[in-house]
């Protein structure tokens, strides 16, 4: 996943000379947050995006294409307007939105970026979206405690990844914490730390599997 690091973050702006652009928001809306490269988009993320919106009665999903991941290398990596540009027409649903809100704040850690978004935006109802093979690895992202503490975690199965997830370091740090699969429409409105693992349809795809085909933008 796009925002870990072993190293310390980096300071978050205190004053951002202006508001950064945002897709559609609204007090009272319940928004998941899916981060990542998109390099490239799949219908993986689609799918993720719309068991989400179902499972957890969101009013939106946005896509944060992130301008690097810390832990990888990224000199090859496309530029983030390419990246953008193809998320948008695999997403192709009028509820899930592309962004590319960390450049425009200048944050590339998970962490500074909920912590900016939770304190300028109380009002909405943030949730994490990330996919399972991405929870084996959490504990390895920069702050993984606090950004716990501040959002609440939703977790999609991905293939190969089930176990791996669900005897992680992160599982079992929120083990206590965890809503049933039924409960999905509560982890919204829920005080983090909250987190749920949810199953069903899954995609054999992935942006590693394509790069190694050839399959680039």
């Amino acid at each position: 996943m796009f925002q870990m690091s072993i190293t310390a973050s980096p300071k978050l702006r205190s004053v951002a000379p202006m508001p950064a652009r945002l897709p559609p928001h609204g007090a009272g809306m319940r928004i998941g947050l899916f981060g990542g490269t998109f390099n490239p988009p799949h219908d993986g993320h689609r799918l993720a995006s719309l068991a989400a919106l179902k499972r957890l009665r969101l009013d939106a999903v946005w896509w944060l294409v992130t301008p690097g991941n810390p832990l990888k290398e990224n000199s090859g990596l496309p530029p983030l307007a390419a990246r953008m540009a193809a998320a948008r027409k695999i997403a192709d649903h009028p509820r899930i939105h592309i962004t590319g809100l960390e450049a425009e704040i200048g944050t590339r850690y998970t962490y500074d970026t909920v912590r900016y978004l939770t304190q300028r935006y109380p009002q909405i109802s943030f949730v994490w979206i990330m996919g399972a093979d991405n929870l084996a690895g959490f504990h390895r992202w920069q702050r993984w405690r606090d950004i716990a503490q501040m959002i609440p975690i939703a977790v999609i199965d991905r293939p190969k990844s089930t176990l791996k997830a669900a005897h992680s370091r992160t599982a079992a740090y929120l083990c206590h914490n965890r809503l049933g699969e039924t409960e999905g429409r509560l982890l919204a409105i829920t005080r983090p730390p909250a987190f749920i693992f949810l199953h069903g349809p899954r995609s054999e795809t992935s942006s590693t599997a394509l790069r190694e085909a050839g399959q680039t933008l």
